[in-house]
């Protein structure tokens, strides 16, 4: 970073997130698809004006734990409760038909006649990015709408997060196929994510009444949304660092933990501030800014628009179909498709993963930006035109 060009950095994207949010929003158009729209100008893929830097990746990864920590803070635990059981249903199913369809689309492109003999593997390994949700965006526009605690909401909420779970688990598995490390891994990884939500539960019991006590002793004072928000960073930093789930996920337990607290309207509207006027922009302009068509042939833009169709349609025929059969109605039901169609930080890391491990040539991180950033774009725009009608 030259000097303080992060300074300039921050006041284009900020004043470039709300003026094509506003436009957005004149035309119809939730704010955060502007917001992206923004990223996509002043970043590499038009204008080039500024790229994406360090600094920038950390104030955008604060952003969507911010994002998904409200979330968890406006859930209702009793509409949770009742959904819990049709979440995890919708979950598990909205992971192995995109894992399916993608390792399908994969294997139709580059699995005929290949000498690779990894292919299977890397086609598994391609309906694995495409599995990964990614609700930070779809929380977002819910918000906007004023649909996040409803039944449908709350349902896309409980299988987004439980998607998450299951996405590990699916990367560690086919990783662990290329590796040969076969049942232990698998094992090891289940057992972290045990582990995971043995402790956010049982530190959730003691942080809640901790906070409680706070709360009945010195209401409505900053030091409640500042301890709020210092337990919602480190549980963050503790589920991705020592037992390797997302840190989004830690955020949005930490919300979960602290969504029953007298002053938690209080708490939201502080960290709303602050998420409102700088991280949540950022987030969403971030998503722009990872777009670069420079890399891009014939045959992987066809691939890439074929791979973003299919990952799409995925979504909405694993989820909302499941929801369908659990007694859903058929609205209901396609809302929470749609809701669980955009896919963000969680397949980008995926993506890393498998570049890592071997599994996926660089080229593809492409693909997987342009589902990104076309999912980002159309997933609020068809959730406000499904819940208009």
């Amino acid at each position: 970073m030259d000097g303080v060009k992060f300074l300039l950095d921050l006041s284009v994207l900020l004043l470039g997130a709300k003026v094509f949010g506003l436009l957005a929003k004149r035309i119809g158009v939730p704010e955060v698809v502007g917001q992206i729209v923004a990223g996509l100008v002043f970043g590499p893929a038009l204008l080039g004006f500024i790229q994406e830097t360090e600094f920038l990746e950390q104030m955008a990864e604060i952003g969507v734990m911010m994002i998904m920590f409200e979330a968890g803070l406006n859930t209702d635990l009793k509409e949770m409760r009742r959904t819990g059981v049709k979440a995890a249903g919708i979950a598990l199913v909205g992971v192995i038909v995109p894992m399916i369809m993608g390792a399908a689309v994969y294997l139709l492109f580059y699995g005929i006649g290949s000498s690779d003999g990894d292919v299977i593997l890397r086609g598994l390994f391609i309906g694995t990015i495409i599995s990964a949700t990614s609700v930070s965006i779809t929380v977002a526009a819910l918000q906007e709408l004023g649909r996040l605690n409803d039944t449908v909401g709350t349902a896309i909420t409980g299988a987004a997060i439980i998607d998450d779970v299951i996405g590990i688990v699916a990367l560690t598995v086919v990783i662990s196929m290329k590796g040969g490390n076969g049942a232990s891994g698998i094992g090891s990884v289940l057992l972290k994510v045990v582990l995971f939500f043995v402790l956010a539960i049982g530190s959730g019991v003691v942080i809640n009444k901790g906070m409680h006590f706070l709360d009945e002793r010195f209401p409505h004072t900053r030091r409640i949304p500042i301890a709020s928000l210092c337990y919602c960073f480190l549980l963050g930093y503790v589920a991705e660092t020592y037992f390797g789930i997302a840190d989004i996920t830690g955020a949005y337990l930490a919300g979960v933990v602290l969504c029953n607290l007298s002053d938690r309207d209080y708490i939201n509207e502080k960290v709303s501030i602050s998420s409102y006027m700088v991280f949540a922009p950022l987030f969403f302009t971030g998503i722009g800014l990872k777009t670069s068509f420079s890399t891009v042939n014939a045959r992987l833009l066809i691939f890439s628009i074929l791979f973003t169709a299919v990952a799409l349609a995925a979504k909405v025929i694993g989820c909302g179909g499941c929801a369908w059969l659990m007694g859903f109605k058929r609205k209901d039901a396609l809302k929470i498709g749609i809701g669980m169609m955009s896919r963000g930080e969680v397949a980008l890391i995926t993506a890393q993963k498998g570049l890592a491990a071997g599994l996926l040539d660089a080229d593809f991180f492409t693909s997987v930006i342009l589902l990104i950033v076309i999912s980002s774009i159309v997933t609020p725009i068809l959730l406000k035109r499904v819940y208009q009608n």
